[in-house]
């Protein structure tokens, strides 16, 4: 019998008010929370870091007109990552997937800080991808069978809290490398934190979420998925490739790219995600809902700043750290036991709140708006994400059995991701359709701010429609 056997489960069930007592930091779960936390200390890292220094080494590079590819590159190997975990994790246990995510992650940041030309610098960010799609899913994977569901919400509080330090010290300390040593160590110095939640976080994983579920008797259902997520990848990669070439001839890949990408993504997602069936479905939507809203916007914010109000990286990352604080802040608002019966009601809020914050952060255009506009806007966004991302994974647990917990936490991300690509595709096709890619860095530089007005705009409209969708998340028969 393996440790992740549904046995575990009932041994679970009963020390359950033991497990409560200690909670995800007391004696039994110490060294494992504290291992896989520390894993997306290193995400955090990346994702603050590289934000920062994304405009210098667009410009250095002479790729500003593919500045969202560089984004949406890594969404799109991600997918692949995502599926391939979900399948990995319920076949053999999580333990492989993570490490393997962990290496090309590492591999990938080693690409992209070496590169000489823009496509590399993608390649690069496109392997870092395929690692990060790995590692989120074999994460969730550790959370549902390692955790008891009452410790989840605790556990997911403590992820967003783990971006807190990042999100106020990875864009200073990016800023600060970038103008003194090279935007290039930003890349090249991060490969040293795999190190620690290597060492922390591997062993507990083996020991507490090693194996499969269960009897894995599926093989052609998991050979057609592993096709479909090669089809949504390359789908997706087609379709961004389409929108960032804004030439007739780029129907062709576009229309291949949508020709994939439809019936892989209806193959992979639970049914009645796009029409928001109640449930599961509705849930897995929302998420690429407002992830991909958020994400495309936010993306956008320090180039915005230092191109028009002429900010330094620096000053332009450290516009966006105290959202880090705010994430974690609805994150952990979500995990108490008092709102756990009004958590749908929240993730509406979370919407709002959202969509709000995208609205408001291209005032700044308007030079007579003041620039810290954009900080506190993005700190009630970053509020309203921690109460809708960290809620959207424990209603996804909750929602699914043990054995589909791979695939359906893969869907999750899948969602995340696909909408991730889709929404920077469109946003980097409008950002290059209204100038945006002559700009040369400073402010001023001869881009028209439409171009960023093109941005943030849709991508709130996107964001209203996930405020509806949250009215759709409550399953009434399954409860």
């Amino acid at each position: 019998m393996t440790a992740l056997e549904p046995s575990d489960a009932v041994v679970a069930d009963e020390t359950a008010d033991r497990v409560d007592e200690d909670g995800v930091l007391g004696r039994s779960y110490r060294a494992l929370s504290v291992g896989i936390v520390s894993v997306v200390l290193l995400i955090a890292f990346e994702a603050t870091a590289v934000g920062t220094a994304m405009p210098v080494a667009a410009r250095e590079l002479d790729g500003v007109s593919l500045y969202a590819f560089a984004f949406s590159g890594y969404f799109t190997t991600s997918l692949l990552g995502m599926v391939l975990a979900g399948q990995w994790s319920d076949r053999k246990g999580p333990l492989a997937a993570l490490t393997t995510g962990i290496g090309a992650f590492a591999a990938g940041l080693v690409v992209a800080g070496t590169a000489q030309v823009m496509w590399v610098f993608i390649v690069g960010r496109a392997v870092q991808g395929f690692g990060g799609g790995l590692v989120i899913v074999a994460l969730y994977v550790v959370v549902g069978r390692a955790y008891p569901e009452r410790l989840r919400p605790a556990i997911m509080a403590a992820f967003a809290a783990g971006w807190v330090v990042p999100s106020i010290v990875g864009p200073l300390a990016a800023g600060t490398v970038t103008e003194r040593l090279g935007w290039r160590w930003v890349f090249l110095g991060i490969p040293v934190l795999v190190l620690l939640p290597v060492a922390l976080a591997l062993p507990q994983i083996r020991r507490r979420a090693g194996g499969p579920v269960a009897e894995q008797a599926r093989e052609p259902v998991e050979r057609r998925r592993i096709r479909l997520a090669f089809g949504i990848s390359a789908g997706a990669g087609l379709l961004q490739y389409a929108a960032q070439d804004l030439r007739w001839v780029s129907l062709l890949p576009g229309a291949a790219g949508a020709a994939l990408l439809v019936p892989s993504v209806l193959g992979l997602l639970p049914r009645g995600t796009y029409r928001a069936a109640r449930g599961l479905p509705s849930v897995v939507l929302l998420r690429g809902v407002a992830a991909g809203a958020f994400v495309s916007a936010e993306s956008f914010v320090p180039l915005m700043l230092v191109t028009q109000r002429g900010l330094t990286p620096t000053l332009a990352g450290l516009s966006l750290a105290a959202g880090g604080v705010t994430w974690a802040l609805g994150s952990w608002v979500q995990a108490r036991p008092r709102v756990a019966p009004y958590r749908e009601r929240l993730m509406t809020l979370g919407m709002v709140l959202v969509a709000a914050a995208i609205a408001a952060a291209p005032s700044v255009l308007v030079p007579a708006v003041p620039v810290w506009t954009v900080a506190v806007a993005w700190s009630f966004g970053c509020f309203g994400m921690g109460l809708v991302i960290a809620s959207s994974s424990v209603l996804m647990l909750r929602l699914s059995a043990p054995r589909e917990a791979g695939a359906n936490s893969a869907a999750l991300q899948i969602s995340d991701g696909l909408s991730n690509v889709v929404l920077l595709a469109a946003a980097g096709a409008a950002f290059a359709a209204l100038g945006g890619g002559s700009m040369t860095g400073t402010a001023g530089s001869g881009s028209h701010p439409a171009a960023f007005a093109f941005v943030f705009l849709p991508m709130a409209a996107v964001a209203l429609a996930g405020v509806w969708v949250t009215t759709r998340l409550r399953d009434d028969q399954a409860s």
